[in-house]
């Protein structure tokens, strides 16, 4: 349902960008904003692992898309493991914002998080679905991942030129919920930026029974997004207010965003 609205709304592919390394890249261009307006294409990238990226995806991301910002999301360790490509990218800034440090299965995506939480899964201790389920709120309420998310917006309100591009590792829980913050404050229809968070499930190639990926790790339930919205409705009464409120996005941030990156 979500992404035949995506569809209809004119956010073709959900702004997947065919690259070859990197399958869960998309460009928020396109997307229906506020006031009638579209989202500028070529500014706002989400994506997973750029380490995965071939010598032509980082040159496409570089030439093609004038990428000048990069907002990892990452712990210390994930960064460590595999760190961006930086040196592919001359004259781009590179900000790290982990949103949590300490492990997160399932979310943070460290080799030694993932084999831990995965044996857990099979002895039985951890229902994964009902893991994300847990962790999602303290992503987004969390004192750090607060302040991750508000310097990310502070990092685009002081980019100039070029693109700006966010991550984490499988892009999409930490770079999901930022994605679902930045189209929430252009104007983005809410079923528009449910099918962007659904369809990383496409980009990964998993099944998906009565909303469920195959994979609840690899893949998003629109659940765990539920939780984490339910927890700011909650705290801050809605999405809006807790940009306002606790990112510092006010109304005139909002309009100086919307007049940079709506057409």
């Amino acid at each position: 349902m979500v992404r035949d609205a995506a569809q209809a709304a004119g956010h073709v592919d959900n702004g997947h960008i065919a690259f070859e390394g990197l399958p869960n890249t998309r460009d928020l261009g396109g997307m229906p904003a506020a006031d009638g307006r579209r989202i500028r294409p070529r500014a706002l990238l989400r994506s997973g692992l750029l380490e995965r990226g071939t010598v032509h995806d980082l040159a496409r991301l570089r030439d093609e898309y004038d990428l000048k910002l990069d907002i990892d999301l990452r712990t210390d360790e994930e960064c460590a493991e595999r760190p961006d490509p930086i040196d592919a990218f001359p004259g781009m800034r590179f900000v790290h914002l982990p949103v949590f440090q300490e492990p997160a299965a399932g979310v943070s995506r460290s080799d030694d998080d993932m084999e831990r939480v995965r044996a857990e899964v099979m002895r039985g201790e951890v229902e994964p679905a009902q893991l994300m389920i847990s962790l999602y709120p303290h992503v987004v309420l969390d004192d750090m991942g607060i302040a991750a998310y508000r310097s990310f917006f502070e990092e685009i309100f002081a980019l100039d030129e070029g693109a700006a591009l966010w991550h984490c590792t499988a892009g999409k829980d930490r770079c999901g919920m930022a994605a679902v913050l930045m189209e929430t404050v252009l104007g983005v229809p809410w079923e528009v930026i449910q099918a962007d968070y659904m369809a990383t499930n496409r980009f990964y190639g998993l099944a998906v029974n009565d909303g469920v990926p195959s994979d609840p790790f690899e893949g998003v339930d629109a659940r765990y997004l539920a939780a984490a919205t339910e927890a700011l409705d909650r705290e801050f009464g809605g999405i809006l207010p807790y940009t306002e409120q606790a990112l510092a996005v006010d109304a005139d941030a909002r309009e100086t965003l919307r007049a940079r990156y709506l057409v």
